[in-house]
């Protein structure tokens, strides 16, 4: 179950020579729904406060099917493996037009203090929320 989910119109320039959305764009679109679910749990917030933000420590992407404009994709975001510095996200994307799985991807976010320029601990209000979040019904944004 994916708790954050976000729509997004696939753009006549993610396009590649060989007419499908280059690779790049996965990328872009995984970015897209990790901020949303930060914004859910208000993320931004409590970086500002306490200096301590996430930062991405590599992500990988399986392409199941080439996807082409126009089309709509459902982008959805969940997270999984909560340690005590970081978490794993996994995406789905998914093709209205193919109405199937076009990419999966997943990432490592490490809790980062920016004031320090270190890793840090997760702050427990950002896992007390992450939990309440993968609780959560799914819900649609964008």
């Amino acid at each position: 179950m994916f708790p954050v989910r976000i729509s997004l119109s696939v753009q006549w320039g993610e396009m590649d020579s060989y007419g499908h959305v280059n690779n790049t764009v996965y990328f872009r679109w995984f970015e897209s729904a990790r901020m949303e679910y930060f914004a859910r749990i208000d993320w931004p917030e409590v970086e500002k406060e306490t200096g301590v933000g996430p930062i991405l420590h590599s992500t990988r992407a399986r392409f199941r099917a080439p996807l082409g404009w126009p089309d709509e994709v459902e982008v959805a975001t969940r997270i999984t493996n909560l340690l005590s510095d970081r978490f794993t996200m996994l995406y789905e994307a998914r093709s209205r037009a193919l109405d199937r799985v076009v990419a999966e991807g997943e990432g490592i976010i490490v809790s980062f203090d920016y004031r320090r320029m270190e890793k840090a601990p997760l702050p427990e209000t950002i896992r007390a929320r992450i939990e309440e979040l993968e609780k959560a019904p799914p819900d649609v944004a964008g």
